[in-house]
């Protein structure tokens, strides 16, 4: 491991300069000398000890420094995660959380959001299949988000008369609203658009088909880089737009984002969000004409991967059984459908999950 002393001054656990209780920073890094060496030092078996020109004794415990070193940080994960297929995802048999004791006990949370931290996916069965206990569960994980699209919707299809619209119905796999800065959802100040969780609830339907299909976006993108490294750099490196205009009675919502098809951390690799929806991809204008080929190459080889049956998780919604989507991972669709069709949700925002993840003591 390797630090450099202005690096070790900055991070200074001592009372004076960092609040235990909050995580903040007490010191102010500008005050901090560039140039800065400790005047002495001495090392136990479990920590180092450097005296400052001013006098200052700052303790670092080994096992902090090593899991906060570049090195540490380079080998491990930000977020834990299986990746899966569809066998894979099947064999683990992954329960679902009992609305009663999900909405009382908080290990069955616990158990819920470990789950969704390590697949991208999680069920809550048991839920009275009404819009108001949707939202009680779903307040249960997070706060509900208000976006342009508000904050339960509940839609209902209804092609019972015939069978004329039902090939036209099927979505193939996407992330929702790749056309946001951060997907997905938005919040009415863009600023503030940083929901990725999706939940599903089918109330009610009274037809054949419409079974929601899922692929873990992570699984095809690590084989991508496992088999081809230079198109996994390519698809995280080359931004992309995507867009979406939507016309109201009231107003007009024009909505771009631009981004890589794959996120990743830049010291370690780890991806962290793949946008993946070609329904709304813009213009490819951002990519060098000696690129584009490449990019196409790469973006092929992805799009194969994400289509392969084995990956294709197929789920009935049916009433009472709720879905809850990690968007920044996992795609979804649907295939056609005939009949009465109601299904209702909302967004959450990933901060507020992770935050009722880490409270309950899950790294996230």
């Amino acid at each position: 491991m390797h630090f450099d002393y202005v690096w070790l001054r900055d991070h200074c656990r001592s009372a004076s300069c960092f609040n235990s209780k909050t995580n903040q920073r007490n010191l102010d890094t500008a005050s901090v000398d560039l140039n800065i060496r400790p005047s002495k030092s001495r090392v136990d078996e479990n920590n180092l000890f450097l005296t400052w020109p001013d006098g200052h004794i700052t303790r670092y415990s080994l096992t902090w420094l090593a899991q906060n070193s570049y090195e540490g940080q380079k080998k491990s994960s930000v977020q834990p995660r299986i990746l899966w297929n569809a066998d894979i995802y099947s064999s683990a048999k992954v329960p679902s959380a009992s609305w009663d004791k999900f909405m009382s006990c908080d290990e069955e949370l616990k158990n819920f959001l470990n789950n969704f931290l390590l697949y991208g996916i999680a069920f809550v069965e048991g839920v009275p299949p009404t819009l108001e206990a949707t939202e009680t569960a779903t307040q249960r994980v997070s706060l509900i988000r208000e976006t342009m699209y508000g904050r339960m919707w509940n839609f209902t299809s209804d092609f019972s008369r015939g069978d004329t619209a039902y090939t036209k119905l099927a979505l193939d796999r996407h992330t929702d609203t790749s056309y946001f800065q951060e997907p997905c959802g938005a919040a009415f100040n863009p600023l503030f658009c940083f929901i990725s969780i999706q939940v599903f609830h089918c109330l009610r339907h009274e037809g054949t088909g419409g079974r929601t299909l899922l692929v873990d976006g992570f699984h095809a993108a690590d084989v991508v880089l496992r088999q081809t490294p230079e198109n996994f750099a390519l698809l995280s490196h080359v931004p992309i737009k995507h867009e979406y205009i939507e016309n109201l009675s009231e107003h007009r919502n024009h909505m771009i984002g631009i981004g890589p098809v794959l996120n990743v951390y830049p010291w370690n690799n780890e991806l962290y969000m793949i946008r993946y929806n070609n329904y709304d991809r813009s213009v490819i204008n951002t990519v060098p004409h000696d690129m584009v080929r490449r990019w196409y190459t790469a973006h092929r080889q992805l799009t194969a991967e994400l289509r392969r049956p084995e990956n294709e998780l197929w789920v009935k919604l049916k009433p009472g059984k709720v879905l809850f989507i990690d968007n920044w991972r996992v795609l979804h669709g649907r295939e056609s459908f005939t009949g009465l069709r109601q299904l209702c949700g909302c967004y959450l925002t990933r901060d507020d999950v992770l935050n009722t993840a880490r409270f309950l003591g899950l790294q996230a």
